[in-house]
């Protein structure tokens, strides 16, 4: 089989509706072959130098060919690529084994249309749907939907991500380029057949990886390998959610063994006082980026070690520290024997801190400095965000945990355990005060950051005491606010519009405003239609999933058909899916029951919601609270308007985000650091509904969403809820619904379709991935590896 390339001929691209026929004439013998077209490069073998070819382009959108051209073959006019069985299987391979084929969408329709019923039931793996072909059958498979020239494509783009020179990076941050960040979290989100990850905070990890890599920043991402990841959820017939956890299969996911310069696996040891904790090393492309995951199953970790990174967020304070201790101090072991020599570390969250004091540990080691410049040199090189919002949610850990834990550390640094413990402590000689991560990391990093400017204010006033001779608007914690990776989130049709409107290399733009602006020439009609497609793809996925969940709870043929036919795509549709902690306030609905009847079966303009979201198996308010909205199904006014899908997850979360009319959010106000699941509503065209804290308190300007109260708080929580509640009605009641079903005499909800576009041109560049990591390179990396730049919060 032969892959041709004529670059003589074909300049333009074929897209969606255009496809490239050639037709090959072997002039001896008079023998036509018809093929696609692929442009690749390669190398010509002679006995095709007495062929001659024709090449028609093909309109499907008209049914006509719009274009031939005939030619004899030269060594000039064709190269061309042998696709044997093997190669072909190859390719494939090379992308699947990449995550930067989870944020091409031609790149994942390509391994979906290889077998799409396996392709959803394998959670959009590519690597165990690849287990399931033979190189024969899949270049069978590729024949008979011609896909040569699509995966020669995608393999020929990949190659040239992987080796661009020209990036924002090398132009706006090149001292990183021998100095690379390091970036540590406790969980990363990239793609659902990659769990380890459990919400929020992974997810904006896997986005601040996927943006560096496409801004070339080097960056390397540091992590735990869960092989059970987090749980799988299912409700029972009562609403009650129960926990599954499933082992990942090591060969099905793209990870390798990570090695050292001499090609050995790296297995790396975090010394304890109650004996050393073993961890292997694991390796993961992500694009240009490399993520390098610690695992504590292997050999030489007795039973209790080997579950240390079996599941993400489970066990005991003590399994706790013992988890944050290979996370960080394994961390930057793992680091060193990769024969990487950091310029900057990231500490996302407090779980990775300890990565401070074994840095100042090799500091001290590799070039003989003192305790106290050690310190102060990887102060100047941290980089540390917080997330956290309220006291209580932060990790603390007694004094006995922390020498059994960091002892060997300690006396390897040569500090008392008092001294130890100071830098875990707000007052350091209070023997009473337990050892706070975020103290440590705070006190080990020169640049610290909120995620959202509200969150800045509340870090700020939470830490003041940490710098009592400051007044808190000096407390040295700024705020650089979260954004989504826009091509992990935004859909394939909106894509294909935005390619329509905005200018070519666009995405390479996307931090641009100008860039968003051009969302207004769009035709109003045609945005609509798209989000209605959008819409009505969101309730087939909904509606497969809840006939699913009925089924498997054994429900009446009744329950199964109703399941079947849930929710209208004509009905306003609102979403609601995060972490069902209590201050995110899933339970807002319920406080109002008689006002919520009359929203969903209002007979003219009524509404619809769909739930989504996980409660910690600890956390028995959240269960309760999943119970609760579960069952809102019985209730004979509500049946058909109110569904609750299970195993809320990145894919769940795409679905919902790319075809939702609104996105509510109504957390206590100021307890959502940020939120991104807003964000990326935006990308797709839906319209946001939210409390005004996180990032909706600086992103709603009254034209692009709907803002719930007014942002007043009161002491007693009760009272706040009360009058939230009523605020989050009043404006469904008199804003949303309203605006929502005001048609013009085309149908179309004129008004609303402004509102998306003012959404659309007004949030989308500044809330992006892209913007928030060359924040944090100018603000932040550039000067921390010691490269001429603003400076933020040098303290």
């Amino acid at each position: 089989m032969y892959c041709l390339n004529i670059p003589c001929f074909v300049n333009a691209q074929a897209n969606d509706s255009t496809r490239f026929l050639l037709v090959l004439t072997d002039l001896s013998r008079l023998r036509h072959t018809t093929i696609y077209c692929s442009f690749l490069a390669g190398a010509l073998p002679s006995p095709f130098l007495a062929w001659s070819y024709t090449v028609s382009r093909i309109d499907d959108s008209v049914g006509q060919t719009v274009e031939t051209n005939t030619q004899n073959i030269t060594q000039q006019t064709l190269v061309l690529d042998e696709l044997s069985p093997q190669s072909l299987y190859a390719k494939c391979t090379t992308l699947a084994q990449n995550l930067w084929w989870s944020w091409h969408p031609e790149v994942t329709n390509l391994f979906r249309d290889l077998d799409p019923i396996r392709w959803r039931q394998l959670d959009h793996n590519p690597i165990a749907l690849l287990a399931e072909f033979t190189p024969e059958r899949l270049e069978s498979r590729a024949a008979e939907l011609v896909l040569y020239s699509r995966i020669n494509q995608a393999h020929r783009r990949l190659k040239e991500y992987l080796s661009a020179d020209s990036t924002w990076s090398n132009v706006h941050a090149g001292v990183l380029g021998s100095n690379p960040v390091v970036y540590f979290s406790a969980e990363f989100g990239i793609h659902e057949s990659v769990p380890i990850y459990s919400g929020g905070l992974g997810v904006l990890a896997g986005d601040h990886v996927k943006s560096a890599s496409g801004l070339g920043i080097p960056l390397v991402a540091v992590g735990l390998f869960y092989n059970q990841g987090y749980f799988r959820q299912q409700l029972d017939v009562d609403g009650l959610q129960h926990e599954e956890y499933l082992d990942s299969r090591v060969d099905l996911l793209p990870i390798e063994s990570a090695t050292d310069k001499h090609g050995t696996p790296i297995t790396v040891t975090v010394e304890t006082r109650s004996g050393p904790i073993h961890a292997k090393v694991w390796q993961m492309a992500v694009g240009r980026a490399n993520l390098f995951l610690l695992d504590c199953d292997i050999d030489g970790n007795d039973s209790e070690d080997r579950e240390l990174t079996s599941r993400l967020y489970g066990g005991d304070t003590r399994t706790r520290i013992r988890q944050e201790m290979v996370l960080g101090v394994g961390g930057v072991k793992a680091i060193r024997a990769l024969g990487i020599v950091p310029g900057v570390y990231h500490l996302n969250e407090g779980h990775s801190a300890f990565a401070t004091l074994e840095a100042v540990r090799g500091r001290m080691d590799r070039d003989g400095y003192s305790f106290d410049d050690s310190v102060s040199h990887v102060a100047r090189q941290t980089i540390f965000t917080t997330h956290t919002p309220v006291p209580a949610g932060h990790d603390r850990f007694d004094g006995g945990l922390i020498e059994e834990h960091l002892g060997p550390t300690r006396d390897a640094l040569g500090i008392s355990h008092d001294q130890l413990m100071s830098f875990g402590r707000v007052e350091p000689h209070n023997h009473e005060e337990p050892f706070c991560m975020t103290v440590l990391g705070l006190k080990l990093s020169r640049r610290a950051n909120a995620v959202s400017a509200l969150h800045g204010h509340v870090s700020r006033r939470m830490w003041s005491d940490l710098w009592p001779s400051r007044v808190e608007e000096e407390v040295p914690i700024g705020h650089i606010t979260n954004g989504v990776h826009v091509q992990s989130w935004l859909s394939w049709q909106m894509l294909q519009l935005y390619d329509r409107l905005f200018p070519s290399g666009w995405v390479s733009r996307m931090g641009e405003p100008d860039v968003w602006q051009k969302i207004y020439d769009v035709d109003p009609g045609e945005l609509w239609e798209t989000h209605y497609a959008l819409k009505n793809l969101l309730l087939q996925f909904v509606r497969r999933r809840v006939t699913r969940q009925c089924n498997r709870r054994g429900e009446s043929n009744e329950s199964i058909e109703a399941a079947r036919t849930v929710l209208d795509p004509n009905v306003l549709t609102i979403g609601f899916a995060r972490r069902f902690a209590t201050y995110k306030r899933a339970a807002l609905f319920l406080t109002q029951l008689d006002r919520l009847h009359e929203l969903v079966s209002d007979r003219n303009r009524p509404i619809q919601i769909i739930f989504a979201g996980k409660a910690h198996p600890a956390d028995e308010p959240g269960k309760a609270l999943i119970q609760k909205i579960a069952n809102l199904r019985h209730d004979s006014k509500m049946a058909g308007r109110i569904v609750f899908v299970e195993d809320y997850d990145i894919n769940v979360c795409r679905h919902l985000i790319q075809g939702v009319d609104v996105w509510l959010n109504n957390p206590r106000r100021p307890l959502e650091a940020s939120g991104t699941s807003g964000q990326k509503v935006v990308l797709n065209g839906g319209i946001n509904c939210s409390i005004l804290d996180g990032w909706w308190a600086e992103a709603f300007n009254g034209r692009n969403g709907f803002a719930i109260g007014r942002g007043e708080t009161h002491a007693q929580d009760d009272i706040t809820d009360q009058r939230d509640g009523e605020a989050l009605f009043d404006v469904l009641q008199h804003e949303v619904v309203p605006l929502f079903y005001e048609r013009d005499v085309d149908g179309l909800p004129r008004d609303w379709i402004k509102m998306m576009m003012h959404s659309i041109s007004s949030l989308a560049w500044r809330f992006s991935a892209h913007r928030m990591v060359m924040d944090y390179a100018k603000n932040g990396y550039v000067p921390a590896a010691g490269g001429l730049s603003c400076d933020m919060n040098h303290r």
